[in-house]
């Protein structure tokens, strides 16, 4: 008497075991990258575009109203050792912009919907939970002595961006943000190893950017970093998939 066969059982990967886009050609072929990276940039791009554009729109407004309208005094934000080690640096004003370019690159390189759409609701929520602070417990960097009209980008901004909203640095978080993502992204896409690497230097150049120009101090920037890494670990864990 035959018994009939079982289907073999399905096996389910483990929630950490590399992903087939990782291993369809092993990690170490990285041939023809750059016609998958450029590909990324036409997917989606009305979406990429309006959305992007929409959310520097509203954050904005939100960030600046929380500037120009504080719950209560702020406090300043103390230095330590690190505060007095990196000088002011009118060179690191450039470097200092470059994050809006920085945060554009993970969406832009985004691989498909799911996870274009959760990478903005992510990081709307650290926005969120950074602009909460600030308006629940306002934070200044301190009155530097200096003549700031002897730089004018630097004095633009300064005249722009008030000495508030400082702790956690929403500009580091979000520098770390991206950070993390795209080194998912780049890894998925098979890309060489020196990309991640420019950008671990571009995100650490960021993020000493700040102290440099004197928008932030020490502890600001801790705590951005802590943020950052928080959000993306925890988005990262839900999206695992950005091809």
């Amino acid at each position: 008497m035959t018994h009939p066969q079982r289907a073999p059982a399905r096996v389910h990967p483990a929630p950490f075991e590399a992903l087939p886009s990782d291993t369809a050609k092993g990690v170490s072929d990285t041939s023809g990258w750059p016609g998958r990276l450029g590909r990324r940039f036409g997917l989606y791009w009305p979406l990429k575009g309006v959305g992007t554009t929409t959310f520097m729109f509203l954050f904005f407004w939100s960030y600046f109203w929380i500037l120009k309208n504080p719950r209560s005094d702020a406090v300043v934000m103390p230095e330590i050792w690190l505060d007095r080690w990196i000088d002011f640096t009118p060179a690191a004003f450039p470097v200092y912009l470059t994050l809006w370019l920085y945060v554009f690159l993970p969406p832009a390189v985004m691989g498909n919907l799911r996870a274009l759409v959760w990478f903005g609701v992510w990081v709307g929520a650290m926005c969120v939970f950074c602009l909460a602070l600030f308006w629940w417990f306002p934070t200044q960097t301190p009155v530097f002595d200096m003549d700031w009209s002897r730089y004018p980008g630097v004095s633009f901004v300064k005249d722009m961006d008030a000495p508030g909203n400082a702790c956690p640095s929403l500009h580091v978080g979000s520098a770390v943000f991206s950070f993390c993502w795209l080194q998912r992204i780049l890894r998925q896409l098979r890309t060489p190893v020196v990309l991640q690497w420019i950008s671990a230097v571009q995100c650490v150049a960021i993020i000493w950017s700040t102290m440099a120009t004197l928008q932030h101090v020490a502890l600001d920037v801790f705590a951005g970093i802590a943020v950052g890494l928080a959000f993306a670990a925890a988005s990262l864990a839900h999206v695992k998939n950005t091809a």
